[in-house]
């Protein structure tokens, strides 16, 4: 862990950080984005569900948990907020403009990026595939909100929906769940709509 530490120090030198800049860092199951504003302060889009709880700013500004972030995910709450560069690192490596390689769009000048992502802070609706932290930082640097990782997960989906395996798997154990729970319209409809959804979309 205290190379992890390290690792950060080295990428988050204040003078290595320009206002504007993307950051990235490595979560457990995806990236998460942010812009630099300079001071060593972040603004990243982070799903949470306490501002939907509570109206107490001091509460609200502590570091978001893993279990606010979920909850927050399940309600589609989010908040575009300020943390600082350590907060937002989260114990993890720090990448900066990693994406601008990746992107099509040309990159806005630094300090158009900075204003625009604290134009956008305070609350928001959150959608993991729709509007989630990606999509904040492409929009603020590049002027075009997209997602990448989306993009990828709904590739991973159509080609699951497109091989026709997953049709008799989803046939078959909908038929197993029949045999199971008893012949009924809440077993007997998703046995033959899902499998039919499914080959049709393939």
């Amino acid at each position: 862990m205290a190379s992890d530490r390290d690792s950060y120090a080295n990428w988050c030198e204040p003078s290595s950080l320009k206002r504007g800049d993307l950051l990235e860092v490595s979560r457990t199951l995806f990236t998460h984005y942010g812009i630099y504003l300079g001071g060593e302060k972040v603004a990243h889009l982070m799903p949470d569900i306490l501002p939907l709880l509570t109206d107490d700013q001091k509460l609200i500004r502590e570091v978001v948990t893993n279990q606010r972030l979920v909850l927050g995910v399940i309600c589609r709450m989010a908040s575009i907020r300020v943390d600082s560069v350590e907060d937002f690192a989260y114990g993890a490596i720090v990448l900066v403009n990693h994406m601008d390689s990746v992107c099509k769009n040309p990159v806005l000048p630094g300090e158009e990026v900075a204003r625009r992502a604290e134009k956008l802070v305070g609350s928001t609706e959150y959608s993991l595939l729709w509007n989630n932290c990606e999509h904040f930082v492409t929009h603020c640097r590049y002027g075009t909100a997209v997602s990448i990782q989306t993009d990828k997960f709904c590739e991973a989906v159509k080609t699951v929906i497109r091989d026709q395996r997953s049709v008799f798997v989803t046939a078959a154990l909908g038929l197993a769940g029949i045999f199971w729970l008893g012949f009924g319209p809440s077993t007997t409809l998703p046995t033959v709509l899902i499998p039919f959804f499914l080959w049709m979309a393939g």
